[in-house]
């Protein structure tokens, strides 16, 4: 028994020195990343063009010709699930948003996903898209076996598959080992959420039990480290994502790719009029000053427990930020019936449509993101961005280093109740004409970064950067800045 304590310690040690580590790597990551991009903007003014292979920072920031691209790719993708409707997270919505781009981009798309159980599968007026459904196995996953022998039949009907793309671990590393033309983007790997597992503890009550989820995470963590190398690129979704797979993952700099999320730019986009029907149709009075948002998923992880409690506290010490503030929330989970009693000024909403989203966001002062999860790169804060209002989320490396990166754009707190309240008091206090201000420097960086026509982009040149056409790769893999 001692002997397991003894490395129950020792393991929790090791993960809360790998959390403060966090702390000196933001500020590395600010400084040495504006010098990256520093040096990476002279060498092109110089015009020598650059390996897109080599890249440091996010393939976001350069700017790639709209024209149709003179080489087709075959596209093979695995995923999990297919987004139906509202019913998606992150990484679905991701899928979703990145390959019907590539699709309308003339690409010929092969999407290898479980069939529902519950729904009809989605149609979309596309020849060049085509989906090979099975059944999932008990586990919600993709049936490997089953998924392999349709791609190797795909494979061989007509012309090869030029990629092959893998949402996270559609595609398990023990099938795509010796596929040199395949790309993996992971949205969450097992070091960044370490970082989450010690706030959930810091935040545990007393009467709850404590979990061991941080040696079980440590143990994951290794597994990572081991398979990993058997995917041939990778694509970051953050540049904290980026930098660990390179560190920590010790993967090759020329096979690690940082790609920003993106998100529909023609759907979320500022209109007042869309915002002032919707504060309308749930009777949101024009008395009140302050209006916050949040949306997604009502679970424990995504900081609701955190955010009731910090709402919870100042509806009740401060009468004039409870007669001048209300919040709605969009979304669905365990934690909306405990909103709900916290009284008339929280509305909770339900899950939205994307076009009832748009409204929600041009209805809200601020959006607000509580989330636990220190990783991947939420598509709510960048909605939001891109409809011209400012954000606040918490204090992760993923959020700090890429999205909210100055005051400019929102407000950043710790995961705990004190530092939330003062985020929000200081919200309350900044008033909406500096909320506005934000709210258009949030959206100028969402739309230099954070728009699906960015992403599928930079998705399409990587792709053919590194598709078995080796004849062509070079010309794909070398980038020439169009301003020279």
């Amino acid at each position: 028994m001692a002997t397991i304590f003894s490395f129950r310690c020792l393991c929790f040690t090791i993960a809360l020195l790998s959390a403060f580590s966090f702390v000196s790597f933001l500020f590395w990551f600010q400084c040495s990343s504006s010098y990256r991009y520093s040096n990476q903007m002279i060498s092109q003014k110089e015009n020598q063009p650059i390996n897109l292979l080599s890249f440091p920072s996010t393939l976001n920031y350069l700017s790639f010709p709209s024209k149709l691209p003179s080489k087709y790719l075959k596209i093979a993708l695995f995923v999990k699930k297919w987004p139906h409707r509202s019913l998606a997270g992150g990484l679905e919505r991701h899928a979703l948003t990145l390959h019907l781009a590539l699709a309308k981009r003339g690409h010929e798309l092969h999407i290898f996903t479980t069939s529902p159980s519950n729904s009809s599968f989605p149609r979309y007026p596309m020849s060049n898209l085509y989906f090979h459904l099975s059944k999932p196995t008990a586990a919600g996953y993709l049936d490997q076996a089953i998924v392999w022998k349709q791609f190797l039949t795909q494979n061989s009907t007509g012309k090869a598959f030029d990629i092959v793309h893998t949402e996270s671990v559609g595609l398990l590393h023990t099938r795509s080992r010796n596929l040199t033309n395949l790309a993996v983007t992971w949205h969450g790997i097992a070091y960044e959420t370490i970082h989450t597992d010690i706030i959930q503890e810091l935040l545990r009550n007393p009467d709850e039990q404590q979990a061991y989820a941080l040696t079980e995470r440590i143990t994951k963590v290794v597994e990572e480290v081991r398979f990993f190398p058997h995917y041939a690129h990778h694509v970051a979704t953050s540049d904290h994502a980026g930098d660990i797979l390179r560190r920590i993952y010790m993967i090759p700099e020329e096979r690690v790719h940082v790609i920003l999320n993106g998100v529909d730019e023609e759907i979320f986009k500022p209109d007042p009029a869309k915002g002032e029907a919707f504060k309308q149709k749930f009777g949101v009075a024009k008395s009140r000053s302050l209006v916050l948002g949040m949306a997604g998923r009502l679970v424990k992880d995504k900081g609701h427990p955190l955010m009731f409690e910090a709402l919870k506290q100042m509806l009740v010490e401060n009468g004039t930020f409870r007669e001048n503030t209300i919040v709605l929330i969009a979304g669905d989970g365990p934690w909306g019936a405990r909103y709900r009693d916290l009284g008339t000024n929280i509305l909770v909403l339900g899950p939205l449509e994307q076009a009832q989203l748009a409204s929600f966001y041009n209805a809200i002062d601020i959006f607000v993101n509580p989330t636990l999860r220190a990783q991947g790169l939420d598509h709510t804060l960048l909605e939001a961005m891109l409809s011209g209002k400012s954000v606040m989320s918490t204090r992760v490396a993923s959020i700090t280093g890429s999205v909210i990166v100055s005051t400019e754009i929102g407000y950043t707190f710790s995961p705990m109740v004190v530092s939330l309240k003062n985020a929000l008091y200081r919200v309350w206090e900044d008033g909406r004409r500096v909320l506005e201000m934000k709210g258009q420097a949030s959206r100028q960086r969402g739309l230099h970064l954070f728009t699906a026509t960015k992403m599928a982009a930079a998705y399409e040149r990587l792709f053919l950067c590194i598709s078995n056409d080796i004849s062509k790769r070079e010309d794909y893999c070398h980038y020439q800045s169009p301003f020279n």
